[in-house]
């Protein structure tokens, strides 16, 4: 419970509504006081300046202390402060409470207040609660502080509140996408989660969801994977062992067309091994090259040459189009040799008679492409992402007619990208495909 995202969200929040709150309050509470002491200080001046002056008038009038407790007595009333009245001598000649009259000024009173002045001398001073500390409305502070105390509690229950609400918002999905996580640790990859926003949550769940479809995608490749390459080697095996056991029995004589034919089949398993092989050191990373520069032009009429008997046989034009200003690459001249026959073959086994497959380089800023189109029937947009992976046909019969072992061009992904470049397909149904492959140019 101390570890889960819920409670950290409302630990966060409830620290940052107490931090602020405590800040704020802090800092009312003491700009309230000092703008009430102000206020009052004020205030005091003001009473203290109107009292002087109304005493020294009083005193004025009989030239005597005679009338000072009447007008001392009155503004008591008003102001409800104590007031006293000494003359020079500190002899207390007038107190709104009556008591200390005849009395002399304490020594540990503070300060008078203010001074009585008749004809530009002073003739005595007046007090204003001397007998106690001058405080401020003690009442109207400790009301302001009580009133932001509360507001401190509101504001931390309104906040968790709504971090509750929020928390459970946020908390929800991630849940969910936990559950499903645990469902696929324990190999369920049907499990799904449902998105419900567009936020960084829904991105999230919907991340999830499309890497669910690659791991489903995945293990159903692998496990056809498996199935095609018992079925690779299971046809030519089957073929020998049918051959030698009708040999050893004496059915068909041991001549130059049996062992043509044993020959054939084992040339088919040993390509089909090489092409696995070959395929798992590119994955793998360990595929070596020997790079040199390469004259693309070059590779390209080579490789139509050495396809051309094959479509001349076909009824098909093969037809070369390389400029003569193609950028040099540095590339494994084999290997891209390669790249271009697979290309090549698969184009010429779905290029029906009298179809055209047209192979072309162009400059392509920092990059030399290269297209192989075909007028074939085409390929169907959701076959398409599919392609480059390995054993997969578009056929779903999986014969032998309609594209070989099915790992013509996957190789030729992996040899591409194992030089930095990058490969596509484009098609239209109909009309023909083309594969083109891109290559980065040497540097001047």
């Amino acid at each position: 419970m101390l570890h889960s995202l819920r409670f950290r969200l409302l630990a966060a929040t409830l620290l940052v509504v107490l931090v602020t709150v405590s800040v704020m309050a802090i800092f009312a509470s003491q700009r309230t006081e000092g703008e009430f002491r102000s206020y009052v200080e004020h205030g005091d001046r003001l009473r203290q300046r109107g009292l002087g002056f109304a005493l020294n008038r009083a005193y004025a009038q009989t030239q005597s202390w005679q009338n000072i407790q009447t007008y001392i007595d009155e503004s008591s009333q008003v102001t409800n402060d104590r007031i006293i009245v000494a003359d020079l001598q500190g002899k207390i000649v007038a107190d709104s409470d009556k008591e200390l009259v005849g009395n002399t000024v304490g020594p540990h009173w503070p300060p008078p207040t203010g001074h009585l002045i008749f004809g530009g001398e002073k003739v005595g001073a007046f007090y204003i609660n001397p007998l106690s500390q001058p405080s401020l409305n003690r009442d109207f502070v400790a009301a302001i502080n009580r009133s932001v105390l509360l507001a401190a509690l509101i504001a931390g229950a309104v906040a968790v509140i709504i971090t509750l609400f929020i928390s459970h918002r946020i908390v929800r999905p991630v849940e969910s996408l936990t559950a499903a996580a645990h469902q696929m640790e324990k190999g369920d990859l049907t499990t799904r989660v449902q998105v419900t926003s567009s936020d960084e949550i829904g991105q999230l769940a919907h991340a999830f969801n499309a890497m669910a479809n690659g791991l489903t995608r995945q293990e159903q490749l692998r496990r056809n994977m498996v199935s095609d390459v018992a079925h690779e080697l299971r046809t030519p095996l089957t073929n020998i062992r049918g051959y030698l056991e009708a040999a050893r029995d004496g059915l068909v004589q041991p001549d130059g067309a049996l062992v043509d034919n044993l020959y054939g089949e084992a040339i088919l398993l040993s390509r089909l091994v090489n092409d696995l092989q070959e395929l798992a050191l590119a994955e793998a990373g360990q595929l070596y090259l020997e790079r040199q520069a390469v004259n693309m032009g070059d590779v390209i009429r080579a490789a139509v040459e050495v396809q051309s008997p094959r479509a001349e046989a076909c009824n098909i034009s093969l037809v070369a189009r390389v400029p003569d200003d193609v950028p040099m690459v540095e590339a494994d001249l084999h290997r891209i040799g390669q790249v271009l026959r697979n290309l090549l073959n698969n184009a010429l086994d779905f290029t029906p008679q009298g179809g055209q497959v047209t192979v072309t380089a162009q400059p392509d800023g920092e990059w030399v492409s290269v297209l192989v189109c075909d007028t074939g029937p085409g390929i169907a947009p959701e076959h398409l992402p599919y392609v480059f992976e390995r054993f997969y046909r578009v056929d779903p019969s999986r014969t032998r007619a309609t594209g070989g072992a099915g790992l013509g061009l996957a190789i030729v992904k992996q040899l591409v990208e194992a030089h930095g470049g990058r490969v596509w397909v484009e098609s239209t149904l109909g009309t023909g495909t083309t594969f083109g492959f891109a290559l980065p140019t040497i540097s001047s």
